[in-house]
């Protein structure tokens, strides 16, 4: 699933977009996470003024009317001439001026919304602050964790806690501050918080930086890659060696997702609520 990286480099590929209008809408299959609005055309004629993200949502900005973008398990937005081969899960087309939006996700898992009361409400109002924003702060992260059992990564993947550090990221801030993954939050210290809110913020930024991680098929909308794969030390890494002290790296789930860590560099501290059983050599 693109993370919060892949989605800002995402919107940062479609500000070509920006003063733009919209000629034309063709939805060749508008059955995603939720249907694809019925009224679309709405659109043609409208000016594209300004695309933010929150969390892992793209906003869309139109003269009249906004929009929500969420690219699912497997979406991604493409620019190109309207001569360009459509691909079988090319879903929506937005001609604009002189470039064409296309919207391809194989599993359908992403969504094209009216933002509205609605959907402002149902999938935004209740999200934490932006990991880059100054409202993340140790101050705030400690108020956060002081009474959670829950595993340290299970509560920094939480949207509610802070939106958008996703397991790649989440995996690899906890493996080089020395932090077990599933370690309950509650027992944090305020130094291991501190360096928490500022290794988190400095490896989105550097990964922002590469364009994301690209996977499988994540590319920008303009068909690049990302890079920040190859500077991945223990995401996707289990049963290899770890970089530090050549211990075998070791993979456990937690929330449903797996967790490598080393178990020399990130040792779990003794905890009689949580109980973790990892396995040896498993693939993220």
């Amino acid at each position: 699933m693109p993370e919060l990286p892949e989605v800002e480099t995402t919107k940062t590929s479609l500000l070509p977009l920006l003063e733009q209008t919209v000629q034309h809408v063709q939805v060749r299959e508008s059955r995603l996470r939720w249907p694809i609005p019925e009224d679309l055309d709405k659109l043609q004629g409208q000016k594209l003024l300004k695309l933010t993200r929150r969390s892992k949502y793209i906003l869309a900005e139109f003269e009249q009317d906004s929009m929500l973008w969420h690219l699912g398990m497997s979406g991604s937005f493409r620019l190109c001439a309207a001569e360009d081969k459509l691909r079988k899960h090319d879903h929506l087309i937005l001609q604009f001026d002189d470039i064409q939006l296309r919207y391809h996700d194989p599993r359908r898992f992403g969504c094209i919304l009216w933002l509205n009361p609605e959907t402002q409400h149902k999938l935004l109002d209740t999200l934490g602050p932006e990991p880059l924003s100054e409202s993340f702060n140790a101050g705030y992260l400690a108020e956060k964790l002081k009474n959670k059992q829950t595993a340290i990564k299970v509560a920094i993947m939480d949207n509610h806690v802070v939106v958008g550090v996703g397991n790649i990221y989440a995996t690899e801030s906890l493996f080089n501050l020395g932090i077990h993954p599933a370690q309950p939050a509650s027992t944090l210290n305020m130094q291991q918080i501190e360096q928490l809110v500022q290794e988190i913020k400095r490896i989105l930024k550097f990964a922002i930086e590469l364009g994301g991680s690209t996977l499988r098929d994540y590319t920008n909308a303009m068909g690049e890659n990302g890079y920040f794969q190859q500077t991945l030390l223990a995401y996707g890494r289990a049963g290899e060696m770890c970089v530090n002290c050549e211990t075998m790296l070791e993979n456990l789930k937690l929330g449903q997702r797996a967790s490598v860590f080393c178990p020399q560099c990130q040792p779990l501290k003794k905890s009689k609520t949580l109980a973790v059983k990892s396995s040896r050599g498993r693939k993220a």
